[in-house]
């Protein structure tokens, strides 16, 4: 086994790249230790990572994973021991570390996972001094010592050069997107604008100013970009979608802000004015684009407002239509798709502006698009983000699969739609449960990784009437919350609107009680809108005209019975976790129904004891 082993391979990768490069092309070593990377950004859209250690016998070295790797996590297959191929990796020095990031890895499956070989040794740089302990540190990761208590001057990465499995030197100025981070200097990313916003401006009472951003995406990963002001005028005609560029320090990065960006990377980049973009003569050397998908199916699993990547046939095609902004009075361009796959469901699919009026693709064909935000009307549907692309018959084994199955058996299949699911539970296939609410507690629902989603007959009680609803935008599709300027003006720094008037949403705490406990439920606009009776407009009207009659349209809304659909999740709020109970939707009791419920539900207690 030990002689499959390419031994002295890694200090060559590390050291003599051109020697690596014709001694050692695809080098075989043993994965000593996986561990899951804690995310720096945290919370749900948290990018998943693995770091790896591996060795050839000789020496070992720890290795980041890039995330198109992460499915042999997934799929069990890279596991502690295995023996893997490592086909496209980037060798970097970080921090007075050795770093490898992993590009593409196989595992030989048929060599097992056996025991540690050898007595590697850490590869540090040659320039430091060599490592004493090769045993866990205090991370528990292998190989990693415990941090020094005096104070150490930081160390900056010694740019290490790298190579494909196909062959050819890469400059040893290029940098894998995927091991960029705020501790990397003087670096080159050679990568290709996938997609390019439009200039946004934004007024403050503080200044005003413009921005714009572009998504980068190499062989490794993808990351965002952003400029702003001067970097507007410098860089948005240059940057074209679909070119490649090499884009070089001064650059700064930065942790991402998710509620920008949806890219599965926890960093992004920040133009400056001496940053360096140039055109890459080469343009064929760096993927096209990145798709993350679901399948039409999977989307009952997907929360509102989620951004997903989405494949399918098309079925059909409406004509374009337009509607007016209720606030700025401007027409909207828009069309409608209908998306199908084999997973026997459809779904429709929003276009919006030129992408709508250009739109020529004829039905059949399949249709790729990357960046599509999930809503729940109408149980589910998508709208391309303005950030998003699609693809026409892209030329990816994911179209070429759904083109052989339409044309074998789907063009005669009918398919289901996501209307009429009342609830996630429902639309995922998991049936809802209804629960007593000592129930929901004692089955400790809402404590695993999954949300957990039940049905509960309950009484409202008591409703909270301090904070219960927050001044939102009044732009269709957009929920944020808007900003008093003092002008009489209300400002979305999203939209980059300034409003007259907020439209007020609830959010809001609602007590209920049924024969066997209490419970608190978090409800949002669309839910507590039937619990209230009126909108939160309405309601905020009314406070601000004739606070005394506030506490009355509260008291209306007690002892009210209702059908509750709701999901059960572990939340952090501050430094505690807790169980948040959402409402997903709410309805009055129907007695007709649940009359012919008990009927059955006594005839099968009659059957039982016959």
């Amino acid at each position: 086994m030990a002689g499959q082993i390419t031994q002295g391979a890694l200090d060559a990768m590390f050291n003599d790249p051109d020697r690596a490069q014709q001694q050692f092309p695809v080098p075989i070593l043993q994965c000593l230790q996986i561990k899951t990377l804690d995310s720096k950004n945290g919370g749900a859209g948290a990018t998943e990572r693995f770091r790896i250690v591996l060795s050839d016998l000789k020496n070992y070295v720890q290795c980041m994973m890039a995330t198109q790797t992460n499915h042999l996590v997934h799929d069990g297959l890279l596991q502690r021991g295995c023996i893997v191929r490592l086909k496209q990796y980037q060798a970097q020095c970080l921090k007075g570390k050795n770093i490898l990031i992993v590009l593409d890895l196989e595992v030989i499956q048929s060599l097992g996972c056996p025991e540690k070989m050898g007595d590697p040794q850490p590869l540090g740089p040659r320039s430091a001094e060599p490592q004493q302990n090769p045993n866990l540190g205090s991370t528990g990761f292998y190989g990693v010592k415990s941090e020094p208590t005096q104070d150490t001057k930081p160390q900056f990465p010694r740019q290490m050069p790298s190579r494909n499995a196909s062959g050819g030197q890469g400059s040893s100025t290029i940098y894998p997107i995927e091991g960029l981070s705020p501790f990397s200097h003087k670096w080159t990313i050679k990568a290709r604008v996938t997609s390019k916003s439009n200039i946004k401006t934004w007024h403050k009472a503080s200044g005003e100013g413009k921005l714009f951003s572009v998504n980068f995406l190499d062989e490794s990963g993808e990351i965002r970009a952003t400029g702003f002001n001067d970097q507007v005028d410098q860089f948005y005609d240059l940057l074209q979608e679909g070119q490649v560029y090499y884009i070089s320090t001064p650059c700064r990065v930065q942790l991402a802000k998710k509620q920008w960006s949806n890219l599965p990377n926890d960093y992004e980049l920040t133009f400056e004015r001496d940053t360096v973009i140039e055109k890459a003569e080469d343009q064929t050397s760096v993927p096209q684009v990145r798709f993350n998908f679901v399948n039409i199916q999977e989307l009952q699993d997907v929360e509102r407002d989620a951004t997903v990547d989405i494949i399918g046939v098309l079925k059909e095609v409406q004509e374009v239509t337009q509607i007016v902004s209720k606030t700025t009075q401007k027409p909207y361009d828009k069309r409608e798709l209908t998306l199908v796959d084999n997973t026997g469901y459809s779904v429709r699919c929003t276009i919006w502006g030129k992408t709508a009026t250009n739109f020529d693709a004829q039905p059949e064909s399949i249709v790729a698009f990357k960046g599509t935000k999930v809503s729940d009307f109408g149980g589910r549907s998508l709208s391309l983000l303005s950030s998003g692309t699609m693809a026409i018959d892209p030329d990816i084994p994911e179209a070429h699969h759904l083109k052989g199955w339409y044309d074998s058996s789907g063009r005669n299949n009918t398919f289901a739609t996501h209307n009429n699911m009342q609830t996630l539970g429902g639309a995922t296939g998991r049936k809802d449960d209804t629960k007593t609410i000592s129930q929901v507690k004692e089955e400790n629902l809402g404590t695993n990784d999954a949300p957990d989603y039940f049905a509960l007959k309950a009484t409202v009680v008591f409703i909270k009437q301090d904070n219960f609803a927050y001044p939102g935008c009044r732009s269709e599709g957009c929920n944020r919350k808007v900003t008093d300027m003092g002008d009489g003006t209300w400002r979305c720094e999203k939209c980059q609107i300034n409003h007259d008037r907020p439209q007020y949403r609830y959010i809001m705490s609602v007590n209920v009680n049924d024969h066997t406990g209490q419970l608190w439920l978090s409800c949002f606009d669309d839910t507590a809108r039937v619990i209230m009776g009126k909108s939160a407009d309405e309601l905020m009207e009314i406070r601000e005209t004739d606070e005394t009659r506030l506490p009355a349209e509260f008291e209306q809304a007690n002892c009210r019975k209702l059908n509750f659909r709701c999901r059960a999740k572990m939340d952090t709020f501050g430094e505690q976790q807790r169980i948040r109970y959402q409402v997903m939707s709410v309805a009055p009791l129907d007695y007709k129904m649940e009359g012919n419920k008990l009927n059955e539900l006594i005839n099968s207690y009659n059957q039982m004891s016959m």
